[in-house]
């Protein structure tokens, strides 16, 4: 049987979205970004699902074949499809980190405070190609600690066992119909926003929870 992925919900109505976010995206891109480039993502998963059902496999091999390419495509779409569904969900809010207190903690101790967090956060986010993203993230396998990793493309620079809190889309459609080149304008605009209540309950379900606390 061959699995079926979601195109998941934002937690708000695409009108709900236009208000919401505009200090961020353009209602444009927030419509379009959403609608069709993120969507395009589940739809490519399934596609690609439904290819490797009846693909060749013995034909595999290093330079090219169609399972390569399919599996190798798999992940830049799965990749895409999660951290879309990560950035939705972490923006449209008031940008006030007191309303996730256990994760304002978690980081204070980490990085010295909220300002120094975010300070890395934006050069992580700056410093990514101009196809990529700016995450938080907890590594769960390896340090048990917060990290702010910069991820070219989709893929390129994550790391293994790193759940995802916070991604910031820092590809050029994400803001260049509103802040054209202004990659450092977007990123400001974008921590300014944060929903830190559902941040927080993103990191009470799968940081603290998957460690038993």
């Amino acid at each position: 049987m061959v699995y079926e992925w979601k195109f998941n919900p934002r937690p708000y109505s695409d009108v709900e979205a236009r208000d919401l976010l505009q200090e961020v995206v353009s209602p444009e891109t927030t419509d379009w970004h959403y609608n069709t480039h993120h969507k395009g993502y589940v739809t490519f998963l399934n596609n690609i699902e439904k290819e490797l059902e009846s693909v060749d496999r013995s034909k595999a091999n290093g330079n090219y074949s169609q399972v390569g390419e399919l599996k190798r495509r798999f992940t830049w779409n799965h990749a895409g499809a999660l951290l879309h569904d990560v950035y939705w969900e972490v923006m449209g809010g008031d940008g006030d980190p007191s309303k996730a207190p256990e994760l304002s903690s978690a980081l204070t101790a980490e990085f010295g405070s909220i300002d120094q967090w975010k300070a890395d956060f934006k050069a992580a986010a700056f410093a990514a190609k101009l196809s990529g993203w700016g995450l938080l993230v907890y590594d769960s396998l390896y340090s048990q600690r917060l990290i702010n990793v910069l991820v070219d493309e989709h893929q390129y620079g994550a790391i293994w066992g790193g759940i995802p809190l916070i991604s910031c889309d820092v590809f050029e459609h994400a803001y260049y119909h509103k802040d054209g080149p202004g990659r450092v304008k977007y990123i400001d605009n974008f921590l300014s926003k944060l929903h830190w209540g559902r941040i927080e309950n993103r990191y009470k379900k799968l940081v603290k929870g998957s460690s038993g606390c």
